[in-house]
């Protein structure tokens, strides 16, 4: 099977939550500026909304998405706020970056939209671009979620679906993983953290979700 690696599409979601930064980013922020870190890399940013946060923080910011829709806005997003964010339309499998570049990356709620073969492919280039003692925050989805065990969708492989929506996530992959196969592809990388956490209510609908929150080290 060939890598795969598709876009949102981002003309169909407008959701205020994608402008709003994540909790865990609140962290790793405080995390990495007392390691002083400073070039961060938003790995398949979206609407942007941890770019301009770690802007707004003082890091120096590159941002990547599949999605020019998504990288055009978050340029927009930018010169609205009189930051300075590099920001361009890249495939994640191939960064347009040189080696050992990056001091921490985040990836959140985005390398699980490929395959098995996809994934392997997306880590390496992440291993790539950091420098020696970077650190990197990725997310995956679970297993345990419903719409894996039990959504009755089609399969691309033994551990990815394919999602049917009407939606900006319609006919996009989803790669699922467990703890075994994490450890299995960061065996590359030193695993700080890792949890394993459901989103039982959501925006005041209950959720069946389930995601994996990887904090690791080159």
């Amino acid at each position: 099977m060939e890598q795969i690696s598709k876009a949102w599409d981002w003309n169909r979601n407008s959701d205020k939550v994608w402008y709003t930064p994540s909790e865990d980013s609140y962290y790793l922020i405080n995390r990495w500026k007392e390691k002083g870190f400073s070039r961060f890399l938003d790995l398949g940013c979206g609407r942007g909304r941890h770019s301009i946060q770690f802007a707004k923080a003082g890091f120096e910011v590159n941002s990547v998405d599949l999605s020019e829709v998504a990288v055009n806005g978050l340029r927009d997003w930018a010169v609205k706020e009189k930051l300075s964010i590099t920001a361009e339309v890249s495939d994640i499998m191939k960064l347009p970056y040189e080696d050992n570049t990056f001091d921490c990356l985040l990836a959140y709620h985005v390398i699980s939209h490929t395959d098995s073969k996809g994934i392997v492919r997306i880590l390496s280039e992440i291993k790539r671009v950091l420098k020696d003692g970077a650190e990197f925050y990725i997310t995956f989805c679970s297993k345990s979620a419903s719409i894996f065990k039990d959504g009755g969708l089609p399969m691309l492989d033994f551990n990815t679906i394919i999602k049917l929506e009407d939606g900006p996530e319609n006919n996009v992959p989803h790669f699922h993983a467990d703890e075994r196969l994490i450890e299995e592809l960061l065996s590359g990388f030193k695993i700080i953290t890792v949890r394993h956490v459901q989103d039982v209510i959501i925006e005041g609908s209950k959720h069946g979700s389930w995601h994996y929150f990887v904090l690791g080290k080159k």
